[in-house]
């Protein structure tokens, strides 16, 4: 899917040609897994599958119209007064409320949007359309475009409009990553830079969707933010739940289950922090780190599944693998596997077909590396 592609599908949608088309890829988290909204530190990178959305303004017009292609679906809306609806179009009317909120005086507009990053697997897809849609809108109202700002206006229509309670990677790693490189955020202070990235990733999609709505997503950041609570009457300095050190947590007074949710953010950000070190020493991917991970997400945090706990363990057994974790919120979705180009080929289809044995279900997988962040592919403004 390409720029071309969405110029044409608008014009068969709407007979005119748009004002401005964007993207925004999707992103596969190489570690540092539910540590954003406890203020630690994640290492995600962009994937080479995107979302587009073209848009032309309608001044004189009464309504919005949003058309997804190549399935097709629309929507109508007046987009000076959005209301969600629970539909997949909120992550785009969401943005109209956003920059409404904050001053900016929206026009009727015509959108489009298509792509193909998978829904429901645990890659950001909601984050890819939430930042494509906020630079199409910031480009149709002619004002500046600086990409961490949208970012977090992406990110606010998630939390406050969606109403999933997530961190800022995914928005910024949709918006901020750059070819070729990996994005290490410190979640508390935004702080990022671009971190070296040239190994491929396998990423292996489970096809057992999971819908943050109506998963224990919300419930896990409530206990994190009630650990952080305990925490902090022996420690009232704390500023956040993954500043906490691992020992620290050990030796709490923090009840079993709050005890390991706390233990896998404070010692889930270190592992992102030494990563990082390596990576810029050595250019090689520690893969234990993944692994250490995955047993943590499994055991402490309790997101993952018998499909992506079934991944890692026969991933983790053919040659040349190095290492794999589950990517994403968990509760299904996508699992990840890193190696030499070669091995992770041979791996796919090798583990495709016992999983599709096992399972019942095909899985979906694709090799990518780390791609471009959110960018206008084409403006007429």
């Amino acid at each position: 899917m390409d720029v071309s592609e969405t110029r044409k599908f608008f014009l068969e949608s709407f007979g005119s040609e748009p004002d401005v088309i964007t993207s925004a890829p999707g992103r596969v988290n190489l570690l540092g897994e539910h540590t954003d909204y406890n203020g630690g530190q994640v290492l995600p990178m962009a994937i080479d599958r995107r979302t587009y959305v073209a848009i032309r303004a309608l001044p004189d017009a009464k309504k919005s119209r949003i058309v997804s292609r190549p399935v097709l679906t629309s929507d109508e809306f007046d987009s000076r007064k959005v209301r969600a609806s629970g539909q997949w179009w909120d992550y785009m009317t969401g943005a109209c409320a956003a920059m409404s909120a904050a001053g900016t005086s929206l026009p009727q507009f015509e959108a489009l949007v298509h792509g193909d990053v998978p829904i429901g697997s645990g890659l950001s897809s909601s984050a890819a359309l939430e930042v494509a849609t906020a630079l199409a809108l910031a480009q149709v109202v002619g004002g500046s475009v600086h990409l961490q700002a949208l970012a977090l206006r992406a990110w606010e229509v998630e939390t406050r409009f969606v109403g999933v309670a997530c961190g800022i990677m995914d928005q910024f790693a949709s918006a901020l990553c750059t070819e070729g490189h990996a994005l290490h955020l410190r979640c508390d202070t935004q702080a990022n830079n671009q971190v070296p990235m040239s190994d491929t990733v396998l990423i292996f999609d489970t096809r057992s969707p999971r819908y943050l709505r109506e998963s224990q997503f919300n419930k896990r950041r409530a206990e994190c933010e009630e650990a952080l609570v305990i925490l902090r009457r022996r420690d009232p300095s704390l500023p956040n739940l993954a500043a906490a050190l691992p020992d620290e947590v050990r030796d709490s007074d923090l009840p079993p289950t709050l005890k390991k949710r706390a233990l896998h953010v404070a010692e889930e950000s270190r592992r992102v922090e030494a990563l990082v070190t390596h990576l810029a020493q050595t250019g090689i991917v520690r893969g234990e780190l993944l692994y250490e991970s995955h047993a943590s997400l499994r055991d402490n945090y309790e997101c993952s599944s018998p499909e992506l706990d079934w991944f890692v363990e026969n991933a983790s057994g053919i040659e040349g693998v190095i290492g794999a974790r589950l990517t994403g919120a968990g509760w299904g979705g996508c699992a990840i596997a890193l190696g030499s180009r070669d091995s992770l080929s041979q791996a796919a289809e090798t583990l495709s077909a016992s999983y599709r044995e096992k399972f019942k279900r095909i899985p979906i997988t694709w090799l990518t590396h780390a791609a471009a962040g959110a960018r206008i592919e084409q403006s007429s403004i």
